[in-house]
C-alpha cells in the first residue's frame, strides 16, 4: 500500500511517531520514535538508538503501527506493517543509513538496527472538530495560542 502525499508530508515534517507493540507478556507496548524516515511510498523505517524492549517485542512479534500527528492541524496517519530488522553491520544497513545521516549528523553513528516497515495499511487521522466545521487554519490558530502559553518568551 501507498502512503498518500500528505502522509508523506505529516511523517517527514514532524519526523515522530508513536510506535504500538506488543510484549511477550501479552500486554501493549508504545514508544515514540523520533528518527522517522520514508524510504519510498511504501516503506517506512526509524532509526533504533536505545529502544531495547521496542526492538524485543517486534523481533517475537513484528506487526506494529505507528501514529503520525501534526501537532498544529490535529491530523496524521496510522501505519500498520510488518517490522524488519536492518542490523548495523549489513550491506542493507549501509545503504540505508545515509537518510539519517542527512537528517541527523553525528547521531546517525548512535543507530544500532534500522526498522524497516513496508505499509500494509495507512489510515487517517483526523480531530473531531473538523466534523463540527473547523478549518485546517482554525485548528493552527488555536494551537499556536495554546503553545504559545506553554512556552511564554519562546
Amino acid at each position: 500500500m501507498k502512503l498518500s502525499p500528505q502522509a508523506i508530508t505529516t511523517i517527514e515534517m514532524w519526523r515522530l511517531g508513536f510506535v504500538a507493540t506488543v510484549g511477550t507478556d501479552g500486554r501493549p507496548n508504545v514508544s515514540p520514535k523520533g528518527t522517522f524516515v520514508v524510504l519510498d511510498p511504501e516503506t517506512i523505517a526509524f532509526g533504533e538508538i536505545r529502544s531495547p524492549q521496542t526492538i524485543t517485542n517486534l523481533t517475537a512479534n513484528p506487526e506494529t503501527e505507528i501514529n503520525f500527528v501534526d501537532q498544529f492541524t490535529r491530523k496524521g496517519v496510522r501505519v500498520r506493517g510488518q517490522a524488519q530488522m536492518v542490523p548495523r553491520g549489513t550491506a542493507e544497513f549501509d545503504g540505508l543509513i545515509p537518510h539519517w545521516q542527512a537528517g541527523w549528523g553525528a547521531l546517525a553513528d548512535r543507530v544500532n538496527i534500522i526498522v524497516r516497515i513496508p505499509v500494509d495499511q495507512a489510515r487517517p487521522l483526523v480531530t473531531p472538530p473538523y466534523d463540527d466545521g473547523a478549518t485546517e487554519e482554525d485548528m493552527i490558530a488555536a494551537w499556536k495560542q495554546k503553545c504559545a502559553g506553554f512556552y511564554p518568551g519562546a
